[in-house]
């Protein structure tokens, strides 16, 4: 079992605050989660994190018109330069203050940044390995100090909003919350002065430049917009104007009259003279300019529209809103969605894998059920049936079946072909359920709640209630069924474990008793052996045949870390943090992972109890949590500066403290919360064993072990090179090439060697390939069979392997375990292709030879209306003529 797992992706999660950004082609959009960036490719429907984190949420990103380097800001003004293609960090830096707005120059050598009411231009870095930078003759690498500061601007007197380019790079103009408008240069300019553009009543959003660079256009709050131009006053006569009397009038105004709410964004896309706006109460409004004739008129929420973001080409607006996690892509022409994505904008509470690998569930307090692909990174689906929060889900083993239960005191079925709830599971009494577990049959359905201590037992097919299975002397924490299907295990808060034969003549139950309240309980795969958490901190593993206990680890240590703003001790003696609240065995049962409401995820070894890996979910300290130690210049005479209402809404100290009760977690309701709290409900592994997915308090975290980037030289030597694989595949010595292939490690040769290789070769090559490099050509005929279209040779090697090699992939199953599960996945997702297809073909093929048929039937109704008669010769030659009576008959029967 492989445990180089690394972070992957970040799903559940896809805008949170800041601004969007496009590429320079417009086929991807940049948008930041948290205290990351998430880069949705829209023409592939795909979408990636980038693994580099900021220390806080991050605020502002800008990309640099060529695309290769990326600058991301956060709250606290910590700058990250990065490689945009490579995906690395190149450089780090503090500007020292939050930062307001973020934006290259078109040139690309300098970028503006706002940082209150100061402006600061600086020098665009150079990008290492390359000759392209802020000088001509600068050489390409990393430079000791590469942020330069150019220029600095401070006429502002209140925060800047704004920051715009000229197309030249030579201006760039700059909107404020102190009513104005600036224009500035870049560099001193002959005659030029830096001009102020007042007139509006209310902070002014943004500012822009027309196409030609002849009118500026500014907005405010209050949906005022002022078109400028250089102009002479309007009493002097043209021809007596002198040059200084021509200054930047308002030559137009408009209004967007919308009194019941104040416009939040807007942008505007000088090409095409398209003025998109938003505004507090989920409209947003097209406008051409500059006769400001209404385009469309949309509500896409009912809540803020915090940033709006346009292509270079115009056709695609992309919006962002925080306050429900929505990130949409609208194309204006054809009034299509291009992306329609939103997270769970409450806090997680339990995932599951699908038992093909290819899908993840979660469900959260938002009373949502979200179905994720793990390829695309994109939901497919939402199930909003659950009317309060959704605590568990679990799949069953065959069929494509998800059951959930929530607060509401249901407990609901999905199907996930059509997509739809087809049943409803209620108890006797009103109840809050927290927990589930499906037979592997599918047959019932089992939930456990923190309201009662009886578990209840449904049938699947009837929908009624069965069995209230009565024992436990506490409420029901965690419910799971053995895999074989025989036994239903449920831990309780009364310190025990109780096995139950569900299906046994009697309903029995044999107790475990434990030292500590049970949190989670987890069952092996082979179904020997479960994993049972307690209050404690506690991790021990017994044998479900034999009742006893095999052995046992202490993971307070581990578990326990990040100190909360409320916490009066350090990290390591908070009481709170140190227990496992979700427990899970990997798909060979030699490691288990586990969380809990920490930062932190453990990996285990079953048989040695060691610590392999410990995970760290998040760094953001803008949640609650992630700090060893507390920061003494955050220590104020009234408390910790987080509990503080720094906004204004709170006017006297006293209430600005947090005074929730001992021992609740929700607290006053009316009280807002300062920073969420970070934790980890649920992990699950991948059916495959490749990767590995977390609830955080951050989103869906997904750690893969990521076999592609890595280089691994196995026996490898100075003669195998690239060159030295080529000319061995020119000679057609198809073994040797392959296994150099794999030896330098890397997959766009593999994919070339695996390819050339004719099919008549295939068995001789897969005959005498070392035992030593199956598991690397199983991979790539997965992955092959998976996404190239190279049907027929790809079940040819596959073929091959398994009729040379199945006795070896027998005899080391634990070993081979999930590079199988891998091929069974892709022959799955083949047999489904054809499948579909040769249906498609059944229903042609029925159809085109049903067409001669209907030619003939109509002949014979021809003939019988045109001679008043048939005879046997349009049948049958020589036979004599019928009776009309015969005839109908024979007609009818035809």
């Amino acid at each position: 079992m492989k445990t180089d797992y690394k972070f992957s992706n970040l799903l559940g999660s896809v805008y949170r605050r800041g601004n969007l950004v496009y590429t320079e082609d417009g086929t991807c959009l940049l948008s930041p989660v948290g205290n990351r960036v998430t880069v949705f490719d829209l023409v592939n429907n795909k979408s990636h994190t980038l693994p580099f984190a900021h220390r806080l949420n991050v605020a502002r990103i800008a990309l640099h018109p060529k695309g290769q380097l990326l600058l991301t800001v956060d709250e606290g003004g910590q700058a990250i330069l990065s490689h945009f293609q490579r995906r690395i960090v190149l450089y780090r830096f503090s500007l020292k203050s939050a930062v307001s707005a973020l934006k290259f120059s078109p040139s690309g050598t300098h970028f503006a940044v706002a940082l209150g009411r100061k402006i600061e231009v600086w020098k665009t870095p150079s990008t290492p390995g390359s000759t392209e930078g802020i000088e001509d003759d600068q050489e390409g690498g990393l430079e000791f100090a590469p942020f330069v500061r150019y220029r600095q601007y401070v006429q502002h007197h209140d925060t800047v909003q704004n920051i715009e380019w000229s197309s030249d790079s030579r201006f760039f103009l700059s909107a404020s919350k102190d009513l104005t408008a600036r224009i500035w240069s870049l560099d001193p300019e002959e005659g030029f002065t830096p001009t102020v553009l007042a007139g509006h009543r209310t902070a002014v959003y943004a500012a822009w430049f027309s196409y030609d660079q002849e009118t500026i256009y500014t907005i405010s709050k209050d949906g005022a917009l002022f078109r400028w131009q250089y102009l002479p006053l309007p009493d002097v006569d043209p021809d007596m104007v002198a040059e200084e009397d021509e200054r930047w009038r308002i030559s137009d105004r408009h209004y967007f009259f919308q009194e019941q709410a104040h416009l939040t964004t807007a942008a505007f896309h000088p090409q095409s003279n398209l003025l998109v706006t938003g505004f507090s109460n989920g409209l947003f409004m097209l406008h051409e300019l500059p006769d400001f004739s209404e385009i469309h008129k949309l509500s896409i929420s009912a809540s803020n529209i915090d940033t709006v973001s346009i292509n270079k080409s115009g056709e695609w607006l992309a919006f962002g809103s925080s306050a429900l996690g929505q990130l949409l892509v609208w194309e204006w022409q054809s009034e299509s969605y291009i992306l329609k994505q939103q997270g769970h904008f409450d806090s997680l509470n339990a995932l599951t894998y699908s038992p093909s690998g290819d899908r993840i569930i979660t469900c959260a307090d938002d009373g949502k059920v979200k179905v994720w692909d793990t390829a695309s990174g994109f939901c497919i689906v939402t199930f909003t049936e659950h009317t309060s929060g959704v605590t568990a889900c679990e799949f069953a083993r065959r069929g494509n079946v998800l059951f959930t239960a929530s607060l509401d005191g249901s407990v609901r079925a999905f199907d996930l072909i059509r997509y739809r709830c087809f049943r409803t599971f209620t108890a006797p009494k009103r109840l809050s359920f927290s927990s589930i577990a499906v037979d592997p049959a599918g047959e019932v359905v089992a939930a456990g709640s923190l309201d009662d201590f009886d578990i209840h037992i449904w049938s699947v097919q009837t929908g009624q209630l069965l069995d209230q299975l009565a024992g436990h002397e506490g409420p029901v924490s965690s419910l799971t069924f053995a895999p074989n299907g025989g036994t239903l295990i449920s831990g309780s808060w009364d310190r025990t474990v109780r096995l139950w034969s569900v299906f046994a003549r009697t309903q029995t139950s044999e107790p475990l008793q434990l030292q500590a309240d049970v949190l989670c309980v987890s069952v092996r795969p082979d179904s020997k052996q479960i994993a049972v958490s307690t209050l404690d901190g506690q991790l021990t593993f017994w044998s479900l045949s034999e009742g006893t206990q095999e052995t046992g680890l202490d993971g307070r240590r581990d578990v326990s870390g990040g100190r909360k703003v409320t916490d009066r001790r350090i990290a390591a003696n908070v009481a709170g943090t140190k227990s496992f609240n979700t427990v899970t065995y990997s798909a060979d049962g030699s490691v288990v992972l586990a969380g809990g409401n920490s930062k932190y995820i453990c990996l285990y070894a079953v048989e040695t109890g060691v610590l392999l890996q410990k995970y760290s979910v998040s760094v953001n300290l803008s949640l609650d949590g992630t700090q060893e130690f507390l920061n003494s210049r955050l220590l104020t005479e009234a408390g910790p500066r987080a509990l503080l209402d720094e906004q204004g809404e709170a006017s006297d100290l006293e209430d600005r403290l947090d005074r929730s009760l001992p021992g609740s977690k929700r607290g006053d309701a009316a009280q807002r919360k300062i920073a969420p709290e970070v934790k980890v409900p649920g992990v699950a592994f991948s059916p495959t064993g490749r990767a590995f997915c977390a609830a955080s308090t951050e989103g869906l975290l997904v750690y893969s072990v990521d076999s592609g980037v890595r280089f691994d030289p196995f026996d490898l030597d100075v003669d195998v090179t690239v060159e030295s694989t080529l000319k061995a595949l020119g000679r057609r010595e198809w073994l040797v090439a392959l296994v150099m292939a794999f030896r330098l490690g890397q997959s766009k040769l593999v994919t070339r060697v695996y390819r050339s290789i004719p099919a008549v070769d295939i068995g001789l090559v897969v005959r005498d390939l070392p035992d030593v490099y199956l598991e690397r050509l199983l991979r790539v005929v997965a992955k092959e069979s998976d996404t190239s279209p190279h049907l027929e040779l790809n079940l040819l090697w596959l073929e091959s392997l398994l009729r040379q090699h199945g006795r070896v992939l027998k005899e080391r199953q634990g070993e081979f375990a999930e590079v199988v599960r891998m091929v069974q996945r892709a022959v799955g997702k083949v047999q489904g292709e054809v499948m579909k297809v040769a249906e498609g073909n059944r229903h042609t093929i029925d159809y085109l030879l049903g067409q001669p048929r209907a030619r003939e039937e109509g002949e014979v109704e021809l003939k019988l209306l045109g001679n008043g008669g048939v005879t046997k010769a349009g049948a049958e030659d020589g036979d004599e003529s019928m009776d009309d009576g015969e005839e109908d008959e024979w007609v009818g029967l035809d």
